[in-house]
C-alpha cells in the first residue's frame, strides 16, 4: 500500500532530517564541512547500545547518554582538531580533510573495540504493539522517531529564532570577526555549536539504529552520501 509506504519513508526521512540538522549547523556556523559527523552518528548508537547493555539504562536515558556523548566527542574534535586550524586561518579545505581523518579513526576505532559484525539492542527495549490509523500501522519506534525528530526540530527552529542565544549564532553565521567585534564569544559559541551538532547526530544514529536493529562501524558513512 502506498501510504503505508510513505508513512514508513516519513519515519526515515525524519532521522535523515535530523542528521542533515546538525550537519548544517556544523556548516553554518563554523563553516566546515564535516565529513566525521556519520561517524559521529555511529559513535552515537554504539554508545547507547553499551548503555543499554551494560548499564541497564532505560531507552530515554540511553537516548540523553548518546547525545552527551556524541557531543563531548565533537567538542573534542573541534577542541583538538578544528581550534588549531582556525588560529591558522586554514582554508576551507583542510578541516574537510582533518574531518575525513577523524572519522577514518572513529571508525577503525570503533571496529578495532566491538568487531565489524552487526550489534543489535536487547530485545524488548521497544514495544511491538502498533497503533493502527485507517489501516495505516505505525509501530512504537516509528512514532518515536517522528515525534521526537519534530519536537527536536522545533526546539532549536525556536531557539534560533527568538532567542538571543539564536541571533547570536546567526550572526556568527554571517560574519565572525563582525559578531567578535560586537562582543560575542565567538569561540564559546562554536563549542557549544559542535557538542549540540554532534549530540543531534548521535541522536539520529541511536533511532536508525532502532529502527533497523543493526549497528556496524561503517552505518554513518551512507548518511554523507
Amino acid at each position: 500500500m502506498l501510504e503505508q509506504q510513505l508513512v514508513n519513508a516519513l519515519s526515515l526521512g525524519c532521522v535523515y532530517a535530523l542528521f542533515a540538522l546538525g550537519f548544517t549547523l556544523i556548516f553554518g556556523v563554523l563553516g566546515v564541512i564535516n565529513l566525521s559527523h556519520g561517524a559521529i552518528f555511529m559513535v552515537g548508537a554504539y554508545a547507547a547500545e553499551q548503555a543499554v547493555t551494560r548499564f541497564a539504562f532505560p531507552l530515554w536515558g540511553a537516548l540523553l547518554f548518546a547525545f552527551l556523548f556524541s557531543g563531548a566527542l565533537g567538542l573534542l574534535i573541534d577542541f583538538l582538531v578544528l581550534r588549531p586550524l582556525r588560529a591558522r586561518n586554514a582554508p576551507h579545505l583542510i578541516p574537510m580533510i582533518a574531518t575525513i581523518g577523524v572519522a577514518i579513526i572513529l571508525n577503525n576505532g570503533v571496529q578495532g573495540i566491538f568487531g565489524a559484525e552487526n550489534l543489535r539492542f536487547a530485545p524488548g527495549l521497544i514495544s511491538d504493539e502498533s497503533l493502527d490509523l485507517g489501516g495505516l500501522h505505525l509501530t512504537a519506534i516509528e512514532l518515536g522517531i517522528i515525534l521526537m525528530s519534530f519536537i527536536l526540530m522545533a526546539v532549536l527552529l525556536v531557539a534560533l529564532k527568538k532567542t538571543q542565544l539564536g541571533r547570536a549564532l546567526r550572526a556568527i553565521a554571517e560574519s565572525p570577526k563582525a559578531a567578535y567585534l560586537l562582543g560575542i564569544n565567538v569561540e564559546g559559541l562554536f563549542y557549544l555549536t559542535s557538542f549540540a551538532a554532534a549530540g543531534l547526530g548521535g541522536i539520529a544514529g541511536v533511532l536508525i539504529g532502532l529502527y533497523s536493529n543493526a549497528l556496524f562501524p561503517l552505518m554513518g558513512q551512507p548518511m554523507l552520501h
